[in-house]
């Protein structure tokens, strides 16, 4: 997991949550700079925070930064106060934006403090040296239309088989670079509140389906395919901007397609200055209470970050039945005149018609057949029913995932009949879509694995489970300490919404409790649970995962159906479902020894 923070540094102040670099376009603005989150208490702070752009630009103009952009924005129990900054001061960018939050302190508390601008000159002067040319890199890679992107490591121009990469200290000054020798590959970006893995995977494999090298980057890790080879370059959570550099870094890849969640780009921005298409599958309720983000509109706000990468010529591609999506569409045309096409369920959605008016794409569901409207002409990209990742049509949130794979695929350019062949194989074995509606059926039981950790994920599996005919149905339920007890609570809500369960097994993760203390988030669910109707002997807690999807394993009988939702230990799980499996296990029997 190569995004993440390392361990908090000490701050000058005690009021300072966190301070971090932003390497590429980010919530704030296009351009690279740093960002600093103040606890805001009292009218005292609420007024340092309105001064804080004053004593930054102060600080800015002592080193010589021009036309340096600030922003301070107020939230709930927080702020954050934005600077941009050059390529090579990223760094310096920190220290200025919270020495400007000590100033803007002592400033409202009418208070003397050293000024800081010395300091920060010499910190900027060593920093340059470290990294000499990345500014004017960079000048070069945005006037010439190339994706250019930096880490702690390296920097980089172009992308794919054009990418020209150096470490720090050997990068050469922009006039010695052999500039037509760099180009871009095709780069989509895939962001949402849920389906982003499912869809970048689709994407990828109708861009194999067209006979391409192709680089994605996932929830599960960095990968690059051919017709021929399979490369893994990293295992894990690359959904941030790491993830990102590795597939652009690599020169093999023909086309990358970087799956772009919420925490990364909060955190760190975006892992490239360009790409020719992005989508954004849906918004729901999810990581409330987190750097500044408590509505759905904050929400929509962070996924629109990847626009900030689009060039004219690029399309975003916006699901027409989310209404928070059809908002974000209107301020985005109106503002930013963003070119946006639409996918709909609907094959009558006005908005899907006026973007293949403006643009010539679209896409939508019409008779049990995705359809598909590339520079205005009508395509079958085939039946529903005979797409394996929609199981027969049951599961509608994977024809949406289908549906937006299918339109940002063809504004990137693939053929109509590479995305029909994809979509007529992906999800044919178990694995293709690792952890997202793995169906298992074997001993007499069915068996749903799925990453669902929102109430619209959990909903979205829970109504295909309950399209299968069943003896008894079962559920695994629980989720990271992260999301408040609101959210936590529609989790549960939302399982039950949709389907009677005879047995829900609540779990622990204690590897998960993210501040929270044991037991606390199992009480929880319970509580809700048993507000929606379940019976006390219906609901059990087990101490882990693993040991909640052994329970419901016990439990069941033939002709049951088991929705098994896994954060934790995925991988014990579907090698434990796979070892029953090759046993012979049959429901009522025994259960081996892990």
């Amino acid at each position: 997991m190569t995004d993440a923070l390392v361990d908090e540094p000490e701050y000058p102040s005690p009021n300072i949550r966190d301070c971090r670099r932003l390497q590429g376009p980010n919530r704030y603005g296009p351009t690279p700079g740093a960002v600093v989150t103040v606890v805001v208490v009292d009218d005292d702070a609420r007024r340092a925070v309105d001064h804080w752009p004053y004593a930054a630009r102060r600080l800015t103009q002592a080193l010589g930064w021009e036309r340096t952009e600030f922003v301070a924005r107020h939230s709930i129990g927080d702020a954050t106060c934005y600077l941009s900054a050059p390529t090579d001061g990223l760094m310096t960018a920190t220290a200025v934006a919270e020495m400007a939050w000590v100033e803007s302190e002592a400033y409202i508390g009418q208070r003397e403090v050293p000024d800081a601008a010395p300091m920060l000159r010499a910190q900027y002067a060593e920093e340059c040296a470290r990294h000499p040319h990345v500014r004017e890199l960079a000048a070069g890679a945005l006037t010439r239309g190339l994706a250019f992107s930096i880490d702690d490591e390296a920097v980089s121009v172009g992308s794919g088989r054009g990418v020209r990469t150096w470490p720090h200290g050997d990068a050469p000054p922009s006039a010695s670079v052999a500039w037509n020798d760099v180009s871009d590959v095709p780069l989509i970006m895939v962001t949402g509140s849920n389906g982003k893995t499912t869809t970048t995977r689709l994407v990828a494999a109708m861009w194999r389906a067209a006979g391409a090298t192709t680089g994605w980057s996932c929830s599960d890790g960095v990968f690059v395919e051919s017709d021929v080879e399979k490369r893994t370059l990293g295992v894990g959570d690359y959904t941030g901007p790491g993830g990102a550099r590795l597939v652009m870094r690599d020169a093999d890849v023909q086309v990358g397609v970087l799956e772009t969640a919420r925490g990364g780009m909060l955190r760190r921005g975006l892992g490239t200055t360009t790409a020719q298409v992005a989508v954004i599958t849906n918004i729901s309720a999810d990581h409330f209470g987190e750097y500044g983000v408590h509505t759905l509109e904050d929400l929509a706000e962070v996924k629109a970050i990847v626009t900030r990468a689009l060039g004219p010529a690029a399309r975003l591609v916006l699901n027409a039945d989310d209404p928070t999506l059809v908002a974000l569409g209107e301020r985005l045309s109106a503002v930013h005149a963003v070119p946006i096409v639409w996918f709909s369920m609907n094959a009558d959605t006005e908005l899907v018609a006026d973007g293949i008016e403006a643009y010539g794409d679209g896409a939508v569901l019409h008779d049990g057949h995705l359809m598909l409207c590339r520079e205005g002409v009508w395509g079958d990209a085939g039946r529903v029913h005979e797409m394996p990742v929609t199981a027969d049509g049951a599961a509608r949130h994977n024809v949406e995932n289908a549906l937006a794979a299918a339109l940002t695929a063809s504004c990137a350019g693939v053929s109509l009949s590479a995305v029909h062949v994809a979509l007529r194989r992906f999800g044919a074995a178990v694995h293709d879509n690792a952890g997202r509606l793995e169906r298992y059926a074997f001993g007499g039981i069915t068996a749903f694995v799925d990453y669902a950790h929102n109430p619209e994920g959990i909903r979205a599996l829970c109504a295909t489970a309950a399209s299968v005919v069943a003896a008894r149905r079962g559920l695994v339920l629980g989720n990271a300490g992260d999301r408040d007890d609101e959210q936590l609570r529609a989790l549960a809500r939302a399982a039950w919404s949709v389907a009677t369960f005879d047995r829900v097994v609540v779990k622990e993760m204690v590897s998960l409790l993210r501040g929270r203390p044991e037991g606390e988030l199992p009480t929880l669910l319970v509580d809700e649970l048993r507000r929606c109707g379940a019976a006390d002997d219906r609901v059990t807690v087990s101490p882990s995962e693993f040991d909640a999807v052994r329970a419901l394993l016990a439990w069941a009988r033939d002709g049951d159906v088991l929705v098994l939702p896994t954060h934790a230990e995925r991988g014990r799980v579907t090698a434990y479902l796979e070892q029953l499996r090759t046993d012979g296990w049959r429901a009522g029997e025994a259960l081996p020894e892990t």
